[in-house]
């Protein structure tokens, strides 16, 4: 059995993985990487025809978006993933097509390629921790993994070995629940305890590399910055993704900061309404919480741009949530303009913002205007160094590739665990291979 890495190890984005055996094939994501316009994961198209399955963590466009491509390339089977990540997908191929045209590009997919998506939804299978046998030698189990709504991890028994896939994982949700991914089942229906002694193969979640910050530490900083600017009347600008950290950050806001004005696009809005849709999702009491905040009278959400225009102008100070974290997206850009004229604003990056993308050069003052203050201070939604520790004695592994970091960030983490006495770490790069 061998891993081609065909995106997602050694960078940010494009999460692609194949494992091939004597008798199955199988793919774990099969997303882009936002820079230039776009880029798509290193495909044999040859041997897309011959998979035997394709499994997807969560609907993120680094995760996701590639997917057509397989049934350009004559994938005829389905994907294996979860009815929120589903119901997702639709804005997020939208919201990919105008960040491609936006850039001149054109997709290397057409309209029908989408439409020809089959999806198996896993919790009507089989619920989170039980072995759903999809094909002799080929055997799965999945989990919760509280990086978004939807979002999950996998085990997989195959041919004889056991691989686990950690998708993007965060214990940290302050909303989204996160199965433990322990020890396997030691008996099934469909799994005799005596078939795998140990896993053979670990893909793990390590986005944040060296960073050994925990949330609490992170929201602390991010809450005295804000209180900074809100306090010399200055509005903070939040660009999130539409399904994901918004959510949380928007609770966060109006617990730490009662009575604050708050601007949320409808989007972000509509995020929080389908979470308060799936409580399978959350974590005991994030319900309560999540209908406070659709509630409260403290949050504008503006349905004309002259609302808009009105909020701002107005004497309070706004935190404003808007979509496109990485603010590629006219919406987010305007609002980036209309704060540029009081150096009192400050816009706050909570997430990666790639090479070459709006946020990106506001963070390094390469933009041809002057526009006001512009900081990064993360909202952890991935695995750092810690966390990285702390499932590797979950799931110890013979071989474990670290990935969603750039390769240079995770030869020091690998250099580090080392030294601690940790083996069988990889670090790889699109069109490696690893035998297992």
């Amino acid at each position: 059995m061998e891993l081609k890495i065909w995106g997602g190890a050694g960078e940010h984005g494009r999460s692609c993985y194949v494992l091939t055996g004597e008798q199955h094939r199988i793919m774990l994501d099969c997303g882009v990487k936002k820079e230039g316009t776009g880029q798509y994961p290193l495909l044999d198209v040859n041997l897309i025809p011959e998979l035997t399955a394709v499994f997807l963590s969560h609907a993120h466009e680094d995760h996701s978006m590639a997917l057509p491509l397989l049934y350009k390339h004559g994938y005829e089977g389905e994907i294996w993933t979860t009815r929120p990540t589903v119901s997702q997908l639709e804005l997020y191929f939208a919201n990919w097509g105008k960040y491609v045209a936006g850039r001149n590009g054109e997709l290397p997919y057409e309209p029908e390629d989408i439409s020809a998506l089959r999806f198996r939804i896993l919790e009507e299978e089989a619920s989170a921790g039980q072995w759903l046998k999809l094909d002799d030698g080929l055997t799965l189990q999945w989990g919760r993994s509280g990086h978004m709504l939807g979002s999950v991890w996998f085990r997989f028994q195959m041919e004889g070995q056991q691989l686990f896939f950690s998708g993007d994982f965060s214990r940290e949700s302050a909303l989204l629940a996160a199965d433990a991914p322990g020890k396997p089942l030691s008996e099934s229906p469909t799994v005799p305890n005596s078939s795998i002694s140990a896993t053979a193969l670990s893909i793990m979640d390590n986005a944040y590399g060296m960073d050994e910050e925990s949330q609490e530490q992170k929201l602390h900083a991010l809450q005295q910055f804000m209180l900074e600017v809100l306090g010399r009347g200055g509005h903070v600008l939040l660009p999130v993704p539409a399904f994901g950290r918004g959510q949380e950050l928007l609770v966060w806001a109006l617990s730490t900061f009662p009575n604050q004005p708050i601007l949320l696009e409808r989007a972000i809005y509509e995020g929080l309404c389908q979470m308060a849709e799936w409580e399978a999702w959350l974590r005991p009491g994030s319900l309560h919480s999540i209908e406070g905040a659709m509630k409260t009278l403290h949050v504008h959400v503006p349905g004309s741009q002259e609302e808009r225009l009105h909020l701002l102008e107005g004497e309070e100070p706004f935190i404003i949530f808007t979509t496109d974290g990485m603010m590629e997206s006219p919406r987010a850009r305007w609002y980036a303009e209309r704060l540029s004229f009081s150096s009192n604003h400050a816009i706050v990056i909570t997430g990666h913002a790639s090479e070459g993308t709006f946020a990106r050069r506001l963070l390094r003052g390469e933009t041809e205007e002057t526009y006001c203050e512009t900081v990064q201070m993360g909202y952890k939604i991935h695995q750092g160094l810690d966390d990285v520790r702390y499932m590797l004695h979950e799931v110890p592994s013979r071989h474990t590739v670290l990935v969603h970091a750039p390769k240079p960030e995770t030869n020091r983490v690998i250099v580090c665990l080392a030294g601690e006495g940790y083996l069988g770490l990889h670090s790889l790069q699109p069109g490696s291979i690893l035998q297992i």
